[in-house]
């Protein structure tokens, strides 16, 4: 009977051991994630308005409101624009700087270091140096204009223009960052795929005739898939996400034309001080990068492999 006891004390401490190791990250994670994220769902069915005041009780008011609510569902079309220009980019442009970069040739890595370095520059400063290109005298109009493609300064970052009549071209540029700033991150994770692929498959495709770019076509864009799927949906969840280069470029602006839920999100927040509706708003943009997340896991589970980044 004791050894029965004790061979059921030893099986028990050995299950309960890993998580004695995830209690102290488990307590940080509940006070600092999950347990705002609990008070953040339950103002969004209040008015708080006063912090000086207790939140009262309105039901689902906030929602409703968000539901008549134009510039909410223009900040919704300005994500939605920004995953549909962003993400195709930033899945195939890094793939093919990945195949560039996996050559092996005389000072590669330098250039695989070139591109890797926007990632590691502070958003902040990204941001401002963005801006002084766009700007009406910026590099970017003068070296136009000395090629004879415009005549005046195209207005960047306070235009709501749009391009090919879909998205503004404030939005845009402030894309043409994001873009920027994450083709070195994709690409490192392409560069990681590529070199687990071994080099006997591409010699046996190039007996069979597929050479050249083919052999990326037959050979590694299909073992790639799982690579292809996971930063797909990583570049969506992020581009959800986006914020600071809104509020650094453009503040939103010009006429909500390339305002993200997520600033306006942080304007209803800090600047109107609308802490429930700011809620409320967070409680959608969580639906949507949960459904992102799930996607992700299944893209995971499907793809055989246990990506993770």
């Amino acid at each position: 009977m004791n050894q029965l006891t004790l061979k059921s004390w030893i099986l028990i401490k050995q299950r309960l051991t890993p998580y004695l190791f995830l209690l102290p990250a488990l307590i940080i994670l509940g006070l600092t994630v999950f347990w705002p994220a609990l008070q953040a769902f339950y103002l969004s069915f209040t008015s708080y308005e006063d912090i000086a005041q207790p939140p009262q009780w309105i039901g689902l008011n906030n929602f409703l409101k968000l539901w008549k609510d134009a510039v909410f569902w223009k900040t919704l079309e300005n994500t939605f624009l920004y995953l549909v220009g962003v993400v195709p980019i930033l899945v195939i442009a890094p793939l093919g700087l990945a195949i560039l970069v996996n050559q092996k040739l005389r000072g590669m890595n330098w250039f695989r270091s070139a591109y890797y370095t926007p990632v590691v520059i502070s958003m902040v400063v990204a941001g401002i140096a963005w801006k002084w290109l766009y700007a009406e005298n910026g590099l970017l109009n003068q070296f136009f204009k000395a090629l004879g493609i415009i005549s005046e300064g195209i207005p960047w970052l306070t235009s709501s223009a749009k391009v090919f009549g879909i998205i503004p071209i404030s939005l845009a540029s402030v894309m043409a960052v994001t873009v920027w700033k994450g083709l070195g991150y994709y690409m490192v994770i392409y560069l990681a795929g590529l070199q687990s692929i071994p080099s006997d498959v591409y010699e046996a495709a190039a007996i069979d005739g597929s050479d050249g770019i083919r052999k990326h076509w037959d050979i590694t864009i299909p073992l790639m898939k799982p690579y292809l799927a996971l930063v797909a949906v990583i570049s969506a969840i992020s581009a959800t996400k986006v914020f600071e280069e809104v509020y650094i470029m453009t503040q939103g602006g010009p006429l909500n034309s390339s305002k993200t839920i997520v600033y306006y999100l942080y304007e209803q927040a800090f600047n109107n001080l609308e802490i429930s509706y700011a809620c409320t708003i967070g409680l959608v943009l969580f639906l949507i990068i949960l459904g992102l997340s799930i996607l992700r896991l299944a893209v995971n589970h499907q793809g055989g492999e246990n990506i993770s980044v």
